[in-house]
């Protein structure tokens, strides 16, 4: 099955179909406010990416470009993507799509950084991500996890 990754527009529609995810109980992931607060125009420079079923979206991503001033991830210090909200309805689980979100964030060849969310370490593992070195300072207590294109690393505070 051949599925395509797509830049969800900030309009109605998308919002309607965002209400879907929030009914399965994925408050913390919902993106319907995001979407809300940056809805200004149908075709406007979107962060949402999605996978549709049919007419239904049925995964769903926010990918923001971090500049390189704001990098204490990696080195040689540069922009990066910070993937959040990874999410796939219930129903559509198992079947590839949450890969094809991040392998299509993978394809920019920029570093990304995300927070693993609970129980989903194995998943990022799987996906070539590693756990950054966990820095208080640095990462309020989340769970960040980092993929590394060819000729980045990991920048580790020396102190």
């Amino acid at each position: 099955m051949s599925v395509e990754v797509e830049r969800l527009l900030i309009n109605f529609r998308t919002i309607e179909e965002f209400k879907k995810f929030k009914q399965y109980g994925m408050q913390e992931l919902s993106m319907k406010e995001d979407l809300e607060h940056d809805m200004i125009e149908n075709n406007s420079e979107s962060p949402f990416y999605g996978i549709y079923f049919g007419d239904s979206l049925v995964a769903r991503m926010s990918l923001y470009k971090v500049k390189a001033k704001y990098d204490y991830y990696f080195e040689p210090k540069q922009d990066y993507l910070e993937l959040w909200k990874l999410e796939v309805l219930e129903g559509y689980r198992r079947r590839g799509f949450g890969e094809e979100l991040v392998e299509y964030a993978k394809s920019f060849n920029l570093p990304v950084k995300t927070n693993a969310r609970v129980n989903s370490h194995d998943f990022w593992e799987r996906m070539g991500f590693q756990p950054a070195h966990y820095e208080v300072d640095r990462d309020f207590g989340e769970n960040p996890y980092i993929w590394l294109p060819e000729g980045v690393s990991e920048q580790v505070d020396p102190n």
